[in-house]
């Protein structure tokens, strides 16, 4: 065998049809669709209709809810965090944020930050500066001579009504005030 032999199988690649050239060659006329209809044009929009019965997926009950609100923390527990130490991925003693954890392969997505959580032990001296931590894990890693400060996150409306000061509420209160003496 030599290398300008080498062959596909017979019949390994068939070539392909090419529909509507003429009544020769035995796909003319209509490409094979038969005769009129939506079903003989392009674009069917077909599936799923049931002639005007409401249709089995709109028949079936929904569940579930999906909350557009949630917070998406990247959650990380101790345990993970203390493998990491003895890895020597992190420093004993070193403050951890985000960042840090991030680096460490820890924290994988959460853009509103990252959520503590007590599985595992955490014998090293660490300390947090994390969006959430639960009340198990804060314990631990006191316990361990560290500390975990919670980021306080401040809504969108907060920021805005601070944005616009003080005179912004003194005058919301007035008209409040005035429309209570109205009524």
């Amino acid at each position: 065998m030599k290398l300008n032999e080498i062959r596909d199988n017979a019949g390994a690649r068939k070539s392909k049809i090419r529909v509507g050239r003429g009544i020769g060659s035995g796909k003319g006329k209509t490409g094979g669709r038969g005769q009129k209809g939506q079903k003989s044009r392009e674009g069917v929009s077909i599936a799923g209709f049931e002639g005007g019965q409401m249709p089995l997926h709109m028949r079936l009950p929904k569940r579930g809810f999906n909350n557009i609100f949630a917070k998406d923390y990247a959650e990380v527990n101790l345990g993970a965090i203390q493998k990491a130490v003895d890895a020597g991925k992190i420093e004993a003693g070193a403050t951890l944020g985000h960042a840090a954890l991030k680096a460490a392969n820890l924290a994988r997505g959460g853009k509103d930050g990252v959520r503590l959580l007590g599985k595992g032990e955490l014998t090293a001296k660490l300390s947090f500066t994390v969006a959430g931590a639960s009340k198990g894990a804060i314990e631990a890693v006191e316990k361990a001579g560290g500390s975990v400060s919670v980021i306080e996150v401040v809504a969108a409306a907060d920021k805005a009504a601070a944005k616009k000061g003080v005179k912004y509420a003194e005058r919301k209160a007035a008209k409040a005030e005035k429309n209570a003496a109205k009524a």
